[in-house]
């Protein structure tokens, strides 16, 4: 019987259908995406967000942090397929986070984004 790859890594995998974003982006993504939905709507400050999702769900790093560190214009480009991929509009792109990539705020590795980083 043929073995798993991931198991030779000592590794934990899963299965997915092979859809777009498959389990993890088509979860976390959208996740990202309505933060920044909220941002933009004056729903919370950054730091409320961030707090309040951290705090109830246990996770070490709120969604705009998240974002932050993966890169906007990464969140941006997968939401973007979600979209035209699924043609649903609960992936339509916050359009916070367009103008953030547009204006060339990606995150950490610019320096900001949601936050700022020195």
């Amino acid at each position: 019987m043929e073995s798993c790859p991931g198991e030779s890594m000592k590794k934990i995998t899963t299965v997915s259908k092979d859809i777009p974003g498959f389990i993890a982006n088509r979860i976390l993504m959208p996740y990202i995406n309505e933060a920044a939905f909220a941002l933009g709507e004056g729903i919370g400050t950054r730091e409320d967000i961030d707090t309040t999702m951290k705090l109830g769900t246990n996770v070490p790093m709120g969604p705009l942090t998240l974002a932050d560190f993966i890169g906007l214009d990464t969140c941006l480009a997968i939401m973007e397929v979600l979209h035209t991929e699924l043609g649903d509009s609960k992936y339509r792109p916050a359009p916070l986070l367009k103008n953030y990539v547009k204006a060339g705020l990606l995150g950490k590795k610019t320096g900001e984004g949601f936050y700022k980083y020195d």
